[in-house]
C-alpha cells in the first residue's frame, strides 16, 4: 500500500465531509439525524479550520483524515469503502509520533472505535455522560 500523509487546507474540506459523512453512517448508528446534521453543518464551519488536519492519501486521493491538538485525537476518520486496508492504523501512527497523540474520547455506542484504540494501546480512564457538544451521547476517555 502506498499511500501520502499531508496536511489538508480549505480545498479538501468537500472530500473531508465526504469521508466523514461514509464513516459516520457506517460506524454512528446511533446518532440522531439532527445531530447528524448538526456536526455536518459545524465540522467545516467551526472545526476544520480552527484545527491542523491531516489526510491519509493513495494514488492522491483522501481516503481519511485526523486532527490531534494538545495531545488530544480531536478526529480519525476513514471512508467506508476503504476501512480496514491499514489507513486508521497509519495516521494514527503517525499522529503519535509528529503530533504527540495521548489521548482519545471516543463514543460509548461506538463499539468498534473502542476496540481499535485498544488494539492501538489505549486504555480507559474516564467517561463523561454527555460528549464535547452537551450532546447526550456518552464518551469513554482513553489514555496511552
Amino acid at each position: 500500500m502506498s499511500h501520502t500523509i499531508r496536511l489538508a487546507n480549505a480545498k479538501d474540506y468537500s472530500r473531508i465531509m465526504e469521508i466523514w459523512e461514509s464513516a459516520v453512517k457506517a460506524t454512528h448508528d446511533f446518532l440522531a439525524e439532527e445531530d447528524f446534521n448538526y456536526f455536518k453543518e459545524v465540522i467545516p464551519r467551526d472545526y476544520l479550520p480552527n484545527l491542523e488536519v491531516y489526510l491519509i492519501t493513495e494514488d492522491e486521493k483522501a481516503e481519511g483524515f485526523a486532527s490531534v491538538a494538545e495531545g488530544n485525537l480531536e478526529m480519525l476518520f476513514i471512508h467506508n469503502d476503504t476501512r480496514g486496508k491499514g489507513y486508521g492504523r497509519k495516521l494514527y501512527e503517525f499522529m503519535k509520533e509528529k503530533k504527540g497523540l495521548t489521548k482519545v474520547d471516543v463514543n460509548e455506542q461506538n463499539p468498534q472505535a473502542i476496540g481499535f484504540y485498544e488494539k492501538m494501546g489505549f486504555r480507559q480512564t474516564g467517561r463523561s455522560e454527555k460528549d464535547g457538544s452537551g450532546k447526550d451521547y456518552p464518551i469513554i476517555h482513553m489514555s496511552l
